[in-house]
C-alpha cells in the first residue's frame, strides 16, 4: 500500500471497559502487522474515538485513501446500515478522500479453526471421561433482527458439530432472537447428554458475553448431573488477525464478495417484507462517545431501538446488528455481532 492509504477498523463500542481494551489491543496488533500504512479505529457508540473522529485523524495524518473494515462477525444492521451511513457522511464532506468499505468477517474457515481451538481448550481443562458423542455443543450468537445473520449462528453450530464429532449441537442467542441462552440450555438438557459446552461466538468480551457465562452457571446449578463447560470467545487469536488482514486485502484487490441472497433489505423475506428499500440512517447519534460504564459509573442499557435499514452496496457491507427489546440492554459488544 502507498503511504497515503490508511486502514480504519470499525467497532461497535461497549459499556464494558474490558471489551474496549480487547478491541483496542486487536487494533494495535493490526498496526504492527500492517507497518506500511496508517491504521486507525473507532466506535459506533459509547467509546471514543467515534467513527467520525477516527476517520478525521487518518485524514489529518495525510490519508487520501481509506479502507474501512468492520470489526464485526455477520451481516446485519450495523454494517448494512450504520457503518455505511457514517462512512458515506464522511466521504460526502471530504470528496478528495476515497473511502472503500469492506465486508463482515463472515463464516470463514479460519474462524472455524479458532472456534475449534477455543472448544478444545475447554475440553482439555475439564475432567476426563466424557466423549464428544456424549457432548452437546451450544453455540451462542449475539442475536439480531436480521434472520440471515441469525441463521449464520446455526450454520456455525452445524459445521462445528459435524467437523468435531459432537453428539448434537444447538444455537441460542444473548438477546433479540430466540431461543435465549437460558431457555436454550434448559431445552438442551432434556436431550440426555452428559456434557454441554457453551461457546459464545463473539469477537470480544462485554456485557453480553459475561451474561452468557452467568446464565450458563445458573443453569448448571439446576442440573448438577450434567457437566457444563464454558469455552472462550474468539478474541485476538492469530487467525482472527489473519481474517482481518484478508478482508483488508479484499478491499484493495476489489475481491470483496458479499452474499446478499437472503438480505431482508434487498429481497422480501418472510416476516420482513416491509423492510426492502427502507431509508438508510444512523441510529447511534445519541450514544456516540458517551463513555463506558467505567467512565460513567453506571451499567445500564441505553434502550434504543433500531429502525428499518437500507442496504446500499458500496464495496460490501455486513455485520451483526440488532434491536433491543423493551427492558433489554441494547448492543454492548466492542465489535461483533
Amino acid at each position: 500500500m502507498d503511504d497515503k492509504t490508511a486502514v480504519m477498523v470499525c467497532g461497535h463500542g461497549s459499556r464494558d471497559a474490558e471489551a474496549i481494551a480487547e478491541f483496542d489491543a486487536l487494533a494495535a496488533r493490526l498496526r504492527e502487522l500492517l507497518p506500511d500504512c496508517d491504521v486507525g479505529s473507532g466506535y459506533l457508540e459509547f467509546a471514543r474515538p467515534i467513527i467520525r473522529e477516527g476517520l478525521e485523524r487518518l485524514r489529518d495524518r495525510g490519508a487520501r485513501r481509506i479502507l474501512a473494515v468492520p470489526g464485526m462477525l455477520f451481516a446485519a444492521g450495523h454494517v448494512k446500515n450504520d457503518l455505511p451511513w457514517e462512512l458515506n457522511s464522511f466521504a460526502a464532506e471530504n470528496p478528495d478522500i476515497a473511502v472503500h468499505y469492506g465486508r463482515d468477517l463472515a463464516i470463514d474457515p479460519k474462524l472455524l479453526r479458532v472456534s475449534r481451538d477455543r472448544i478444545e481448550a475447554a475440553e482439555r481443562a475439564a475432567p476426563d471421561g466424557i466423549q464428544r458423542d456424549e457432548t452437546l455443543l451450544m453455540v451462542v450468537g449475539r442475536g439480531t433482527n436480521d434472520p440471515d445473520a441469525n441463521a449464520n449462528i446455526s450454520k456455525v453450530a452445524r459445521m462445528l458439530w459435524e467437523g468435531m464429532g459432537f453428539g448434537w449441537a444447538e444455537a441460542s442467542f444473548s438477546g433479540v432472537a430466540q431461543p435465549r441462552v437460558n431457555t436454550g440450555l434448559r431445552r438442551a438438557v432434556r436431550l440426555g447428554f452428559r456434557r454441554i459446552i457453551v461457546f459464545p461466538y463473539f469477537l470480544f468480551t462485554g456485557i453480553l458475553v459475561k451474561r452468557i457465562y452467568r446464565q450458563s452457571d445458573e443453569v448448571a446449578q439446576e442440573y448438577p448431573e450434567i457437566q457444563f463447560l464454558k469455552a472462550a470467545y474468539l478474541k485476538d487469536h492469530p487467525l482472527v488477525l489473519e481474517v482481518f488482514q484478508d478482508r483488508i486485502g479484499e478491499i484493495s484487490t476489489g475481491d470483496n464478495r458479499m452474499n446478499c441472497q437472503l438480505c431482508k433489505y434487498r429481497e422480501q423475506m418472510i416476516g420482513y417484507e416491509g423492510e426492502v428499500g427502507a431509508p438508510q440512517v444512523g441510529h447511534h447519534l445519541h450514544v456516540r462517545g458517551i463513555g463506558t460504564g467505567a467512565d460513567t459509573g453506571a451499567d445500564t442499557g441505553h434502550g434504543h431501538g433500531h429502525h428499518p435499514h437500507d442496504h446500499h452496496h458500496g464495496d460490501g457491507q455486513g455485520s451483526g446488528g440488532g434491536r433491543a427489546e423493551p427492558g433489554e440492554p441494547g448492543a454492548d459488544t466492542a465489535g461483533d455481532g
